[in-house]
């Protein structure tokens, strides 16, 4: 076993990757209020190849040399747009048949590892800020909330592992 170099891993190039199928997952960011975890989601958008990032409120928005630092080059390939309103953007996703799911811990929240997704439907998946989460008129507009299990005194995680979390679920059953 020999680690790989940067330049050694196969992978694809900007141009090949703006052309490539995307998986029909949009990634809705509500009032994400560090530039560095709105630069992880781009990253973590990019590996696993879902098809947008949605800004909203006060979200950062490319270029802020924040972004850019942990986006790695990655607002460049994954498109993105911003919306003001939160709950304009999950009513435009709602009404193109996006399946809309929070993630945040509600009353009838479903744990991460019992969410089934169907490869004929596109998902919505909204994360929210990082001491309010995601707003309840937004969460109202919601098919589910999804929770990821903790067995620590915080249950909470910083919004960008959150997402690194559920995105690999997602890619894993829409794309693996």
């Amino acid at each position: 076993m020999k680690k790989l170099r940067t330049e050694d891993i196969p992978r694809l190039n900007k141009e090949a990757f703006k052309s490539s199928t995307k998986l029909p997952v949009a990634i809705v960011l509500d009032n994400i209020r560090s530039h560095h975890n709105v630069g992880a989601f781009f990253r973590t958008a990019d590996a696993f190849r879902f098809s947008q990032l949605i800004l909203t409120g006060i979200t950062g928005c490319p270029p802020h040399r924040d972004i850019r630092k942990t986006a790695l080059g990655s607002t460049e390939t994954v498109d993105w747009k911003y919306v003001k309103d939160t709950l304009d953007a999950v009513k435009q996703l709602k009404s193109c048949g996006f399946k809309l799911i929070a993630v945040e811990i509600c009353s009838k929240g479903t744990a991460l590892q019992d969410i089934h997704l169907d490869t004929n439907t596109p998902v919505a998946i909204i994360f929210g800020n990082e001491v309010h989460g995601v707003q309840q008129s937004v969460i109202d507009m919601c098919d589910a909330c999804l929770e990821i299990p903790q067995a620590g005194t915080k249950h909470s995680l910083n919004v960008s592992v959150s997402g690194g979390i559920v995105m690999w679920e997602v890619f894993k059953q829409l794309y693996l």
